[in-house]
């Protein structure tokens, strides 16, 4: 294989946004998917908005024709113990959508394809190396094999793990130690069919719930805590995850007549940034760059993006205008900014465990040490 002018590490929909729009405008592009592939993922959601990135992405059309389902809106149990609703009726831009992550991150890359870009499979970047015009980078298969390209530019779309950044000499730090444990369901035959379409989210005294009814028609349900104030083996079991739902009331209310169908899995869910998103010839995209806790719902719209956005900076990049990576720099620090000061709000507006520690935690700033990742 040739050199080519950008590898994106990472083939979620950030590095699939971001090597889309840089194939789209002719620059030789080569998406190393990583271990992306058709696993489960959490179900998650996508708000009315992100129909103006796909729209600028060119792939509105693609998604809304894969038919994921509707969501009318949200109810929450947050600040007492009454559920409230936010409908999406009045949203100018229609209603938001639940994905199915594995036909919608499929999508995405098979549009950045269409468009030009290489699309290797289950290829990571196992190592990066400076030479006098970009990147040596070594990629491995699926199989061990490895093979060494070229390129001007490196992508960081590794998610948290921000492989490539950390690498380059980047350091990570995280606010929090935020833990998403999450368990699938489905209907038992002969039970009343489920229609709610909305996102659910119910505050408890060490955590929160989230329950979702996804596009196969399961519901996927997780629970948000920090690491340290649950037993994780016990969680990651089907009876110990059945006995933290007993302390929800409306979520456990959805799972009538339903039944788990997976073993329990737990995910990082914290927040987290690197200290510079974008340095000598490599960029940062989706949760590489900045990660949300995601009861902000804005990790998937991040991912998009910053995608987006920064492989239009690149693009610019390469033709030696630093203007669009700046222009990546300020919209990233001003998406941060914003994310804090809503973080903050949110959950403010619970006050029924102010002694509790992870309520606690949220209202008095992260907690001493919090962590630092470098390379």
């Amino acid at each position: 294989m040739g050199g080519c002018d950008v590898i994106v590490a990472g083939g979620g929909p950030a590095g699939a946004a971001a090597a889309l729009v840089l194939a789209r405008v002719g620059r030789r592009v080569l998406l190393a998917t990583g271990a992306a592939g058709d696993e489960f993922r959490v179900g998650e959601s996508l708000p009315p908005v992100a129909r103006l990135l796909l729209r600028d992405l060119g792939v509105l059309d693609r998604f809304l024709a894969e038919c994921h389902a509707p969501c009318y809106g949200n109810v929450s149990v947050w600040g007492g113990a009454d559920p409230v609703s936010t409908d999406f009726i009045f949203d100018p831009n229609g209603h938001g959508w639940h994905l199915d992550r594995i036909r919608f991150d499929r999508m995405l890359r098979a549009a950045a394809r269409d468009a030009g870009a290489i699309v290797i499979p289950g290829t990571r970047l196992a190592g990066m190396a400076r030479n006098g015009q970009g990147w040596q980078v070594a990629l491995s298969g699926s199989t061990g094999a490895s093979e060494v390209v070229s390129c001007r530019w490196l992508i960081d779309a590794t998610g948290r793990a921000a492989h490539v950044a950390r690498q380059a000499g980047a350091v990570r730090t995280r606010d929090d130690a935020l833990i998403a444990f999450y368990c699938r369901f489905r209907q038992v035959t002969g039970t009343r069919a489920d229609r709610d379409s909305r996102t659910a989210v119910e505050a408890g005294p060490d955590g929160w719930w989230y329950s979702a009814r996804v596009p196969s028609g399961e519901r996927v349900v997780a629970f948000f805590t920090d690491v340290d104030l649950v037993d994780k083996p016990t969680m990651l079991t089907r009876a110990g995850f059945a006995t933290g739902l007993l302390g929800s009331r409306y979520v456990r209310e959805l799972l009538s007549g339903y039944t788990a169908i997976s073993t329990p899995r737990g995910v990082d869910a914290g927040t987290g940034h690197l200290d510079a998103p974008l340095g000598d010839r490599w960029v940062a995209v989706g949760d590489a760059a900045l990660s949300f806790d995601p009861l902000s719902s804005q990790g998937l719209v991040n991912a998009l993006f910053t995608g987006l956005t920064a492989g239009r900076a690149v693009d610019r990049a390469l033709d030696q205008d630093p203007v669009g990576l700046a222009d990546y720099r300020s919209r990233l620090a001003g998406i941060e900014r914003a994310y804090r000061r809503n973080r903050e709000v949110y959950y403010a507006a619970e006050q029924r465990w102010p002694d509790r520690p992870f309520w606690r935690r949220r209202t008095t700033g992260p907690p001493p040490g919090s962590p630092r990742e470098s390379g």
